[in-house]
């Protein structure tokens, strides 16, 4: 007869003392490994880049990689996650945030790119999860259907394909990019 083990639970302390935690997110309490592809970092790089040039040009705030973990759900101590892109405007970066290892603050706007071993269900609570913390602005990401979920704090949602521009609406005031450039080009062979 077999016993099942209850699974560690972690406190993000706990988790970010941990050898490889970098490859995990904590959800409450619990490791959730990563999914990365090759075109979802391409995709996530790109992203990244493009709004990276615009908010240095325009002094909006500041860009963080997927290295950067938020502990922003006040309901959920248990959780640490990392977009795979952030923004975090100017008016709201916290003044230590170069000494910290994690925000404590929801970012303004949260990038997640798909990967093909993602599960639709867990994209979803987390989307909600940004949203319900204050994330004014998600960009759901798919590259495989080459399209891109806009989510917005009012609930609504916003499907662009690639003859869409993408924008940064009222929360990365400027940006605009063609969706077919946030996605490697395919050749016809």
């Amino acid at each position: 007869m077999s016993v099942a083990v209850a699974p560690t639970l972690y406190t993000v302390e706990e988790f970010l003392a941990m050898d490889e935690h970098e490859l995990y997110e904590l959800v409450e309490g619990r490791l959730e490994k990563l999914n990365v592809s090759n075109l979802s970092s391409a995709v996530a790089v790109k992203t990244m880049s493009r709004l990276d040039v615009h908010v240095s040009a325009m002094k909006l705030g500041t860009i963080f990689s997927s290295e950067s973990y938020f502990r922003l759900f006040p309901k959920k101590a248990r959780n640490a996650r990392k977009p795979d892109t952030s923004f975090i405007s100017n008016e709201r970066l916290p003044a230590d945030w170069m000494e910290e290892t994690t925000f404590a603050i929801a970012p303004d706007m949260a990038v997640e790119v798909l990967s093909p071993n993602d599960f639709a269900y867990k994209v979803a609570a987390k989307t909600r999860e940004y949203l319900d913390a204050g994330v004014r602005l998600v960009w759901e990401i798919n590259p495989h259907e080459r399209l891109i979920m806009i989510h917005r704090a009012d609930g609504t949602v916003t499907k662009l394909k690639e003859g869409d521009t993408l924008s940064g609406e009222d929360v990365v005031v400027g940006f605009t990019c063609p969706v077919k450039d946030i996605f490697p080009h395919v050749s016809e062979a």
